[in-house]
């Protein structure tokens, strides 16, 4: 009977690791467990869900379930911060993760919010490399205040014995003194992080802009050269020789296959102009967020986004959104409770995915018009932030408390390139699956005549807009996915060229507005009801109307 209990598995215990943002919990929980966390890097409000993985403590051989929490926010009303909250009852240990270099103002804060009694805790002050010559004097001074393990840490380079001295003090954590009396440490306090352009009183925020329009500019640009260099390429090498072997193929599968939406015709093209973007965009965006950057342009343009009844914290979600719109639905559990509605509904109207990105471009470019790009994306914004101002009248009145600013650092490699491997896998193994296979819809409504006779059945409404019949397919997939313009590039794009600049824009302008694709519709449903999502795509759906209308009268003669 004995043995038998001894061989009885025993529930690991619960470490969680908590802190406010941008402290470097999840980089210490990637360093420990070694676990793929690429969605979580250095920058605020990252982690947006629990990243939970089993491990073993080698010096006693028992085993613990590491536990990441979001960030959390003074003040704050998140769902994040709320779920960092509820993790917290649930631990046996607390890894408490605080800034050495701002250790003097964020412990006070952490210990107020959090309910740590009766807790086993370890403090752990990361950032060691940018105070290595006062981090032993801080170490001891929290270690005789609170009576607990202190360690001093580098979370993005945690060597081997570091690793170990931690796991050892997780196994050894005790509940610190019961009423602790905290008082600040007998050494000067190290440096804010350092001032650059993004806090000039004057041009911060212009600045700000700048950058973010490099930040997609550049990529862009880039993914345009090599997919122009590549398209011709594939058309010699790939889809002529595969015209002439399936020759003798039935008409269906000649349609199916390499017809005017053909999985491999259409499919190989819609690839080699969406992938560049992917890549490049998300490489952008992974450097930006992994350096720190990205938390100074949103500290940055608070003001700005305070005026359209958002605050600079919710312009993440937004610039993820231009990633991936589902994701940046996620990433909106982080905004207030107040502006989450208002941030979603900025998110689906004027994010532009990298997928719609990749299928604009790639439409303006058959169209000879690939500088139509930079107008779509202003109008794009402009008429996003009126949209969201018009719909959403509450304004955002919340304060947070900045405990400092966040660090410019060089990015990780390692960060980056896992980053940059989960936007690739969402693309290869989601985004275009789903392409295919909206390309084999099209081609079977096309074989069919259906899609003939919805197009007869539309025509007069797009007239309203300026606009051929031919577009009605690419308006109808893209509400689908915002890729699923892509058709439009039927035998390669010819019919584009016949229109004109302004009804091109008009044509792009009107399939990446009417709605959300359904599966962003779908995510916002299950994340704040499906009465708001309703509610969002009719008012989404009336605003790109008028302004699409309104677009036409001035861009169409």
């Amino acid at each position: 009977m004995l043995n038998e209990r001894q061989n009885q598995p025993t529930t690991p215990r619960a470490v969680v690791l908590i802190g406010l943002e941008s402290t470097g919990k999840s980089a210490l929980f990637r360093s420990l467990s070694g676990m793929d966390t690429g969605a979580e890097s250095n920058f605020r409000g990252s982690t947006v869900t629990v990243r939970r993985t089993d491990m073993i403590i080698p010096t006693s051989q028992s085993s613990v379930e590491l536990v990441d929490t979001p960030g959390i926010r003074v003040q704050d009303d998140s769902l994040t911060t709320e779920l960092a909250l509820n993790m917290l009852g649930q631990s046996d240990i607390v890894l408490l993760i605080v800034r050495a270099t701002h250790a003097a103002r964020e412990l006070p804060l952490l210990l107020k919010m959090l309910d740590l009694i009766g807790k086993n805790i370890v403090l752990i002050l990361t950032f060691a490399d940018r105070a290595s010559t006062l981090v032993e004097a801080y170490t001891t001074h929290y270690r005789q205040m609170l009576g607990i393990s202190v360690l001093a840490v580098d979370s993005r380079q945690l060597d081997i014995t570091t690793r170990g001295t931690l796991l050892q003090a997780i196994n050894m954590a005790r509940p610190m003194k019961r009423k602790p009396v905290l008082t600040e440490p007998p050494v000067e306090e190290i440096k804010e992080a350092q001032i650059t352009w993004f806090e000039h009183t004057t041009w911060g925020r212009t600045v700000s802009v700048i950058a973010l329009l490099l930040l997609f500019a550049v990529p862009v640009f880039l993914a345009y050269v090599l997919s122009g260099w590549l398209q011709p390429l594939a058309d010699h090498w790939l889809l002529d020789p595969l015209r002439n072997l399936t020759l003798q193929l039935p008409d269906w599968l000649k349609t199916m296959l390499l017809g005017s939406y053909g999985v491999l015709s259409l499919g190989i093209y819609s690839f080699i102009w969406a992938f560049p973007v992917v890549l490049f965009v998300g490489l952008s965006v992974a450097l930006t967020e992994e350096s720190g950057l990205k938390d100074r342009i949103t500290d940055s343009l608070d003001g700005w986004m305070r005026r359209i009844g958002l605050n600079g914290r919710d312009l993440i979600p937004v610039l993820s959104g231009f990633g991936c719109n589902v994701v940046a639905v996620f990433q909106s559990r982080t905004c207030s409770r107040c502006t989450r509605r208002a941030c979603v509904s900025l998110i689906a109207f004027g994010s532009a995915c990298s997928y719609q990105i990749g299928a604009s471009l790639s439409i303006f470019s058959s169209g000879g018009r690939p500088w139509l790009f930079l107008p779509y994306l202003l109008i794009l914004v402009l008429v996003g932030a009126a949209h969201t101002r018009l719909w959403n009248r509450q304004s955002s009145n919340l304060q947070s408390v900045v405990v400092g600013r966040t660090f410019l650092q060089w990015p990780s490699l390692r960060a980056v390139r896992w980053r940059l491997h989960a936007v690739l896998k969402q693309f290869l193994t989601q985004a275009m699956p789903i392409f295919l296979l909206i390309c084999v819809g099209a081609s079977l409504l096309q074989w069919s005549g259906i899609l003939d006779r919805l197009t007869k059945g539309i025509a007069p409404l797009l007239s309203l807009f300026g606009l051929p019949h031919q577009a009605t397919a690419g308006i109808l997939f893209s509400i689908l996915r915002k890729d699923g313009l892509l058709v439009l590039n039927q035998d390669g794009g010819q019919w584009l060229v016949q229109l004109s600049g302004g009804q091109l824009l008009v044509l792009v302008y009107l399939a990446s507005t009417l709605t959300a694709c359904l599966v962003t519709l779908w995510t916002i449903s299950r994340e704040l009801g499906v009465g708001f999502a309703l509610k969002l795509a009719g008012r989404q759906l009336l605003t790109s109307l008028i302004s699409t209308w309104l677009i036409a009268v001035i861009v169409i003669a």
